[in-house]
């Protein structure tokens, strides 16, 4: 699938999510300041319970913010954002193809153009093969191709994702993490990646987003230092990773320590 598009630039300013509460308000997140460019991508790393997921939903307009505002520029294009979570939500009664599909379809798109699209979609995963597949037929790994695939073949802005990988075995999700950055070099979206690693977040991001325990605010943004393309596993072993990835452990390590103790109050 060639580039059409390079993602979305976002910026977020003062966002803060409140919820009513029998004992009062909750607040999940709180004066978040984040720019993110057209194009990169962004990891956001934090404690359980932190904001990150409801960051997401906002983005995704699953949910509203409280305060604050989000400014989204496409250079002239209709925004649109995909969202891929922990499960696939792809729709049992439909082959991979129909459910790659699926969202052209609701936009409208033009057949000739959607059956191109997602034969390209199906490709760039590597699942033409079982595109008459059924998810109950497929393993973990494949139903996350899936659902990536189903995401980029809309051509969206921003690529939300939701620790997409965290319930595969670890050899899936190595290979899953390399096909993404894959897919991600070759069509330069904007992602935004959700995860409570900090070693898939080096491994994949430009930067990465530090929030504290809750409510989630923006502790600390680092610069991922390692070029692209990136050989995931070269890296991971490289001196420079291992040492990165200790010092922003040091950074997280208290918020999850103050995430533990407001849990056991």
């Amino acid at each position: 699938m060639p580039v059409q598009r390079r993602g979305a630039a976002i910026d977020i300013a003062g966002l803060r999510r409140e919820y009513p509460g029998t004992r009062g308000s909750v607040v999940a997140i709180d004066h978040v300041d984040l720019r993110i460019a057209p194009g990169e991508f962004l990891c956001i790393v934090g404690p359980s319970g932190c904001g990150k997921s409801t960051l997401l939903r906002i983005l995704a307009g699953l949910d509203r913010q409280t305060a604050g505002t989000i400014t989204v520029d496409a250079a002239g294009w209709v925004v649109e954002n995909a969202m891929v979570f922990q499960e696939s939500g792809l729709f049992p009664w439909m082959s991979v193809e129909a459910n790659v599909r699926f969202g052209l379809d609701t936009r409208g798109v033009p057949r000739a153009e959607a059956n191109a699209r997602v034969e390209a979609a199906l490709k760039l995963v590597g699942l033409t093969r079982f595109r008459n597949h059924f998810p109950h037929q497929l393993s973990g790994g494949m139903r996350q191709r899936s659902a990536i695939a189903r995401a980029f073949v809309t051509d969206p802005g921003m690529l939300l994702m939701d620790e997409p990988f965290a319930a595969l075995d670890a050899q899936n999700r190595v290979i899953l993490q390399g096909e993404l950055v894959r897919l991600w070099e070759q069509t330069g979206k904007t992602v935004i990646y959700v995860t409570h690693s900090i070693e898939e977040a080096l491994l994949m991001g430009d930067r990465t987003v530090i929030m504290t325990a809750h409510p989630g605010r923006i502790k600390q943004v680092i610069d991922v230092p390692f070029p692209h393309p990136r050989d995931l596993l070269q890296l991971s072993a490289s001196p420079e990773f291992g040492k990165l990835k200790l010092d922003i452990w040091r950074v997280l390590e208290e918020e999850v320590n103050r995430a533990r103790a407001e849990m056991e109050k």
